[in-house]
């Protein structure tokens, strides 16, 4: 459960958790001055009723032992007060008219030196039941010694204290989510700017490498780090444009001897003197086909990943399907149904397009066991090319797989069917120069290839 918990935490956005750990230690340490705020006030004023008790208990001493003592003291002008004075016996000889005739109220003895320590009581017969804050101080003579005590009630010092907790209690959660939303805005606005990279970065792609981020005009780490990843950039894109250069030199060097190699291959099939000599050369002549396709191949992703220029201009699709119909015909081993081929202009480079159809019928072809279906069809501003086969298929979790490059699948998607594994990722590419889509779906059964190009209508 732990674990589940520190993964889930582990996914939420940077922003939630640094707002998250923000408001907890704000409301920590709001809680924790709040708490601190009431012990504080509530020694303050305890001492405060301590200090007017004590003062109370030496005028009261002091006119004890000046005067003839009467039965009933004054209480004075701090409000409620309860005193009283007691001999050695214990018995009560003067007490505030709040206790008159009531028994001993205080047990505890006065201090001998020093400042009297105050002592909390209770059941006081004085008023609501409480507490108090009472003293004890000596007087009278050495042979009668008196014990003069003065008690203060804490009950508006409780009531205050208890008001104080309440509004601490009710505006403390309003702080703390006022402070977290402040503390929400702001770490969106110091995150912007690594936001703002990240959607740069997210629109750079692997034939766009020359783009560079906008480096914040700070010296902070998000500077330092838009610094970094521009040199990141960098290399990246001086290592893809040599290995690019690279695969595009050695596919065009490669074509003349492929073709020399080629053409030789099918001299030697058509005057080969015997038939096991004609059986290896046209063995040996269809492996140099599907290298000249593999090279072809290559150099024509090399082409697309430098981001080629494409000759865009209205283009007729459904001719296009027409014509790569009819020569596909000429080498396939199965009928190829296009009556569902609808009429479909799109705005394109015409030599492109044609590469995508063919290369979705030598696919649908190479796997189908009895038919291929083609269907082209305009729908919302969406030419919807499909081409369908009832071969294996191809399981969902293969799904965009198949359009990566060199992809073969294993069982009937293999090697020895004659495919390179480019040309659907040639397909994705070309599709997406077109600002347009692949999707592969389940055919039941076989599989069925999708393309949407926008069209020229409005």
């Amino acid at each position: 459960m732990a674990a589940d918990a520190r993964f889930w935490w582990a996914r939420r956005s940077l922003r939630l958790r640094l707002t998250a750990a923000a408001a907890l230690v704000i409301a920590a340490g709001l809680a924790g001055a709040a708490v601190l705020l009431v012990v504080w006030l509530h020694a303050s004023l305890i001492h405060g009723l301590d200090t007017a008790a004590l003062q109370r208990a030496e005028v009261v001493a002091a006119d004890a032992d000046s005067t003839q003592i009467d039965a009933e003291v004054p209480a004075g002008g701090h409000g409620e007060v309860a005193v009283q004075i007691v001999d050695r016996a214990g018995d009560v000889i003067a007490s505030s008219a709040n206790l008159r005739g009531r028994p001993r109220a205080f047990f505890f003895p006065a201090s001998g030196s020093g400042t009297p320590r105050a002592h909390t009581v209770h059941d006081i017969p004085v008023g609501a039941s409480g507490a108090w804050r009472a003293v004890a101080v000596p007087a009278g003579a050495a042979r009668t010694p008196w014990t003069v005590y003065v008690a203060l009630p804490t009950e508006s010092v409780d009531r205050g204290l208890a008001r104080l907790t309440a509004g601490l209690a009710a505006g403390t959660p309003a702080v703390v989510a006022l402070l977290t939303a402040v503390v929400w805005l702001l770490t969106g606005r110091a995150l912007r700017p690594v936001e703002a990279m990240r959607a740069q970065t997210a629109e750079i792609t692997t034939s766009d490498l020359g783009r560079r981020l906008d480096v914040p005009p700070t010296a902070d780490a998000l500077a330092r780090l838009a610094r970094t990843l521009n040199d990141l950039l960098a290399r990246l894109d001086t290592a893809t444009r040599r290995q690019r250069r690279f695969i595009a030199d050695a596919a065009h060097e490669l074509r003349s001897p492929l073709s020399v190699l080629h053409t030789r291959l099918d001299v030697a099939a058509r005057h080969a003197r015997s038939p096991e000599a004609q059986a290896l050369a046209r063995s040996l002549l269809r492996e140099s086909e599907r290298l000249t396709r593999l090279v072809d191949d290559l150099l024509r992703l090399a082409r697309l990943d430098d981001q080629p220029l494409l000759r865009t201009h209205s283009v007729d699709l459904d001719e296009i399907v027409f014509a790569e119909v009819r020569e596909a015909r000429l080498r396939a081993r199965v009928p190829i149904d296009q009556h569902a081929v609808g009429a479909a202009r799109v705005p394109g480079d015409a030599d492109a397009l044609a590469r995508v159809v063919r290369n979705l019928l030598d696919n649908a072809v190479r796997y189908a066991d009895s038919r291929v279906e083609v269907s082209l069809r305009t729908e919302d501003g969406t030419a919807r090319l499909v081409v369908a086969d009832d071969g294996p298929g191809v399981p969902d979790a293969d799904s965009e797989r198949v359009f990566g490059r060199f992809t073969r699948l294993d069982d009937a998607r293999s090697r020895d069917t004659g495919g390179s594994g480019l040309g659907l990722a040639i397909v994705r590419e070309v599709v997406t120069a077109h600002h347009g889509r692949t999707l592969l779906e389940d055919n039941e059964p076989g599989a069925r290839l999708i393309v949407l190009l926008p069209t020229d209508e409005p």
